[in-house]
């Protein structure tokens, strides 16, 4: 199965001090997203020449009381692979829970023996909707 790595997402309690620490690394922005419904904002930060080794900062516009006191500064990994229901199947079938099905076609999350968590998105567009993924319940949390 086909599979390509993402990012990595980070959470940020200052985007600009973190925003200027990555690029004190050398990192870049390159994208940047900001969402006025959720209250949110996402700036993607890559090495030079690594087109494909973002760095996802995700900064809460509202704050996040608990940074980094609670470990949630790192987020996730990101993967898209090339069939999400494949994956997912084989992912199971091999013992790992599916803490977050791809009721949607589109979107995954499962977490490693390290407890780290890993999205998986679908390549290109969303499957259509399948059972028994549609109808799956979440398990635990992501």
């Amino acid at each position: 199965m086909k599979i390509r790595y993402l990012h990595t997402m980070v959470r940020v309690a200052d985007l600009d001090a973190s925003i200027a620490f990555y690029e004190l690394l050398g990192l870049e922005e390159t994208r940047r997203y900001e969402n006025e419904g959720g209250r949110f904002t996402l700036v993607f930060m890559t090495p030079p020449s690594q087109e494909d080794a973002h760095v996802e900062l995700t900064y809460n516009w509202d704050g996040d009381d608990g940074l980094p006191s609670d470990s949630r500064h790192f987020g996730h990994l990101a993967y898209s692979v090339e069939n999400i229901y494949d994956m997912c199947q084989h992912l199971m079938d091999n013992g790992v829970t599916i803490n977050r099905p791809p009721r949607d076609g589109r979107m995954a999350f499962v977490r490693s023996p390290d407890n780290v968590s890993i999205e998986l998105l679908q390549d290109g567009d969303a499957l259509p909707s399948a059972e028994p993924w549609a109808s799956m319940e979440n398990t635990g949390h992501w």
